[in-house]
């Protein structure tokens, strides 16, 4: 028998939110959309999982919950019901690349945030392309 512990820590599932910066926010706890926008009404909120070459750029209702473990953009008003295309998304993808990699530090080395078709493997130090927004 004997003392048991554990060197690993339990992660809590955060929704995370890419602000049209670069910048990161992460909840832990359920946030609706409306409470994001009411911070940022220059922009709509959209779902990573949802985004596909080529495609309009739906927005999540504003009565939705950010759900925790999701990965979600704010983009500007312009983009709203727009296609996005593949160098767009590029863009969105090294910019949460480099946000994810600079919410550890830069100790995790480098992190890859795949859109349909797309990997993007960026460096903590990457620099992040901006999506027009117009």
């Amino acid at each position: 028998m004997g003392i048991c512990s554990s060197c690993h820590s339990t992660a809590v599932a955060t929704a995370k939110l890419i602000l049209t910066d670069g910048t990161l926010q992460e909840y832990t706890y359920p946030v609706r959309v409306s409470y994001v926008l009411q911070k940022n009404p220059s922009v709509f909120i959209c779902n990573a999982d949802e985004m596909e070459f080529d495609d309009v750029v739906s927005a999540v209702r504003d009565e939705d919950v950010l759900q925790p473990g999701q990965l979600y953009f704010a983009l500007p008003l312009s983009r709203l019901r727009r296609p996005l295309g593949a160098e767009e998304m590029a863009a969105l993808a090294v910019k949460a690349s480099s946000a994810l990699a600079k919410r550890c530090g830069g100790k995790c080395g480098s992190k890859n945030v795949y859109f349909t078709g797309v990997n993007v493997n960026v460096k903590s130090s990457g620099r992040v392309s901006d999506v027009g927004s117009g």
